[in-house]
């Protein structure tokens, strides 16, 4: 879902800086979403003639593509359009928690810094019908191109709001109704033995160091997702989606019966 600037919203995300968003994914998302103020979009004149119906109303500055990948950082994958956005509204944690239902879901990243890692729990999140995804204020990666390409369009989807107190915000969800459930390898139970209706805050650590001890400590529980000896843990977005689904899946049996 994309929010609306509420009541109490908070400034834009990273700041007011501009910036570039290029792949095919992220910049027809970001022309889909009325929440994008656009302010420059490039294209090479075949992409812009394929993509006429969703440029319309826009007129793409028509660019070579060696000459479009320079205008963008280095090995940037642009597909033949990028685009220049200003940063979206960052909605408040009680305008969110308004619109959830009784069965809701909110991924909480504790201190994830890759970009690739967060662009990709954010399309998770939009698969699997998240309603936002939380990340820390400091050491957490800003709305950049690299995690805007990696979320593939679910940057204009789900909320993505930092927290400059994540313990507090937890407590917060807490008090919304939500059940914290944090992943370590400490977990007493696997993920999949939990009853995952209802509203679930599933929290994740940082690459390689896991939860910090504070964050894990306001965790209700802590719980694992079992692999093989050969492996001990996964990479924090491949959790992140192993654990969408198995909420997804209690919260809408229907959706993902064969």
């Amino acid at each position: 879902m994309s929010v609306r600037p509420q009541r109490g919203a908070k400034p834009s995300r990273g700041g007011h800086q501009s910036v570039w968003l290029y792949g095919r994914h992220p910049v027809l998302a970001a022309l889909a979403n009325p929440e994008r103020r656009v302010e420059r979009l490039l294209a090479t004149r075949e992409v812009a003639e394929r993509h006429a119906a969703e440029f319309a109303g826009r007129s793409p500055q028509i660019l070579p593509r060696d000459e479009l990948a320079h205008r963008l950082p280095a090995g940037a994958v642009h597909q033949g359009m990028a685009i220049l956005v200003a940063p979206l509204e960052e909605p408040a944690l009680e305008d969110v928690l308004a619109r959830c239902g009784e069965d809701a879901l909110v991924l909480a990243l504790d201190q994830v810094t890759d970009p690739h890692n967060v662009g990709a729990i954010l399309r998770s999140a939009a698969a699997f019908g998240a309603a936002a995804v939380i990340v820390t204020e400091r050491n957490a990666p800003a709305d950049t191109g690299v995690l805007a390409k990696a979320a593939s369009g679910a940057l204009e989807i789900v909320p993505l709001m930092r927290a400059v107190n994540l313990a507090r915000t937890l407590d917060q969800l807490k008090g919304a109704g939500f059940w914290t459930y944090g992943l370590a390898e400490t977990g007493d139970a696997p993920i999949s033995a939990l009853d995952l209706k209802g509203r679930v805050c599933i929290v994740l650590g940082a690459e390689g160091e896991g939860l910090r001890r504070l964050t894990a400590e306001k965790c209700d529980r802590l719980v694992t997702i079992p692999t093989q000896a050969a492996l001990t843990a996964l990479n924090v977005s491949n959790a992140a989606a192993v654990a969408a689904y198995e909420w997804a899946r209690r919260a809408n049996p229907a959706k993902s019966a064969p």
